[in-house]
């Protein structure tokens, strides 16, 4: 009996999957309403829509998970659904499809905040004048949660001539080699120049990074958030930059998304915001679409796909 796959992802995606040796059958989803695809699916391919964001404050729609017996979402993080979706019986995630354009994105802003080449810039004589640059190599790189995106960061890091030093929930070796794992959370803090967020978004890390952790940073050190908006306390955020505990925050995650119009982080002349736009996630679709095939080839088989969720951890 043929697959049938409910996909909210773009129509070639979707060619593709209907020319795969499988010949799954390939449907649409509603778009107020994806969750109704369970009723006619074997698998939904989903992607963290308005729709899904609004139901993480709505019960679980009667008949869920229907005949669904495998959910994979496009993003790595499952925080922009609702809990109940955790209960079809394998959901999998993008986990690592975007990491090194995340990677990259930091590194940008690393060297964007080192650098500074506009400060520098001249534009007549008038402004041809010495001044010193800040360096990347030798500075330290901390990087919170070590997961594919942290690890992608410090082995760029650690290229570049970077101390890179790191913080892990669990007990374990650091993943890459080079990089050292401190004891605690506000030992990384207070050890970096470039200090990276790169954490799943869970119950247990909504506002981790805190005022009492922010205070341990130095005056210089430079916060860049690529993680979710929920694990970092704006307000405390801005005050430390406003009292020079913190020189600059580059921000590419806020909560909520987008920002109230009136937030004082949109104009923050210590922050650099942008729209959620590090995974750059048009340009790695390809890489969605192997991470899926190879996900369906084990389906098939009756093997568990790749890259389950821990229900527990929430990741």
């Amino acid at each position: 009996m043929p697959l049938t796959i409910a996909s909210q992802l773009e129509e070639g995606f979707n060619t593709a999957l209907r020319d795969l040796d499988a010949r799954p059958t390939v449907i649409g989803v509603p778009e107020d309403r994806p969750w109704e695809a369970a009723a006619s699916a074997d698998i939904l391919l989903a992607r963290p829509s308005p729709a899904w964001r609004a139901a993480r404050r709505t019960p679980r729609p009667e008949g869920w998970p229907g005949r669904l017996q495998w959910l994979h979402s496009a993003s790595a993080g499952i925080d922009f659904y609702p809990a109940w979706m955790l209960e079809v019986p394998a959901v999998s995630c993008g986990r690592g499809v975007a990491s090194d354009e995340i990677a990259d994105y930091v590194i940008a802003a690393i060297y964007s905040h080192a650098k500074n080449l506009e400060a520098v810039r001249a534009r007549g004589l008038a402004e041809w004048k010495q001044a010193p640059l800040g360096r990347v190599a030798g500075s330290t790189v901390g990087i919170v949660g070590l997961g594919s995106i942290g690890q992608a960061v410090a082995r760029r890091a650690l290229a570049l001539g970077a101390e890179v030093v790191g913080a892990r929930r669990r007990q374990l070796p650091s993943p890459v080699e080079g990089a050292r794992l401190l004891d605690s959370l506000g030992d990384v803090i207070a050890a970096a120049d470039h200090l990276v967020l790169a954490l799943p978004a869970t119950a247990a890390t909504r506002n981790l990074i805190d005022a009492a952790l922010l205070a341990r940073a130095k005056p210089t050190a430079h916060l860049i958030n690529i993680a979710r908006g929920s694990v970092l306390d704006q307000e405390a955020l801005i005050a430390a930059l406003d009292a020079d505990r913190l020189a600059f925050a580059t921000l590419d995650v806020t909560e909520p998304e987008p920002l109230p119009a009136e937030h004082p982080l949109w104009t923050h002349p210590r922050v650099r915001l942008t729209p959620h736009v590090s995974s750059n996630y048009t340009t790695v679709r390809h890489l969605l679409f192997e991470k899926v095939v190879a996900s369906l080839e084990r389906f098939v088989r009756g093997e568990a796909p790749n890259d389950l969720v821990d229900v527990q951890a929430g990741y």
